[in-house]
């Protein structure tokens, strides 16, 4: 009796059907979340990249006087840094940072995030005269979702991974 089992047995191990479709489920699940991952990040450095680019370009009108000349609220800057980040970003989330400084050595930035937690509570908007120092910090939270395997790119509450885009200068005379 213990023959035909055992007959059995080597049959079932000595048969290669069905192989092909449990090396796929093994190796199935870390591909997938490694695509994923790639593909997660790359979507996070290309908005990051965005923005970065829109800051520059919109505080360069705080660079050259413009903002100061006409009077530009924060509003007015964060409508000016929208502009230059096209459909990308919901121009309502953008959040600017506009401080000044007498050198560059006091320079401090500012993080809106706590505990996970963002704020805009911190923030201000001054645009500064000649020859000061202006740090830029623009803020976007965009949204992350978890992948397969426990990967994520949050660095804040909500599945948001917050982008942060900064340009320091001093004003031309």
């Amino acid at each position: 009796m213990k023959r035909p089992r055992l007959a059995l047995i080597r049959r079932f191990l000595g048969t290669g059907s069905g192989v092909t479709a449990v090396e796929f489920a093994m190796v199935a699940p870390p591909f997938l979340a490694l695509l994923y991952a790639i593909l997660q990040t790359t979507l996070v450095f290309f908005a990051q990249q965005v923005l970065q680019t829109a800051t520059i370009q919109a505080a360069r009108l705080i660079m050259t006087g413009q903002a100061q000349a006409g009077n530009y609220t924060a509003a007015q800057f964060q409508q000016a840094v929208c502009a230059n980040a096209t459909s990308l970003f919901n121009c309502g989330s953008i959040y600017v940072n506009v401080q000044t400084f007498s050198s560059f050595s006091s320079v401090t930035m500012l993080n809106p995030v706590s505990n996970g937690t963002f704020s805009s509570s911190g923030m201000s908007y001054s645009p500064g005269g000649t020859g000061d120092i202006e740090v830029v910090q623009v803020f976007y939270q965009w949204p992350v979702y978890p992948g397969p395997l426990g990967f994520t790119l949050s660095n804040a509450s909500g599945n948001v991974h917050v982008l942060v885009a900064t340009a320091a200068f001093r004003n031309e005379p």
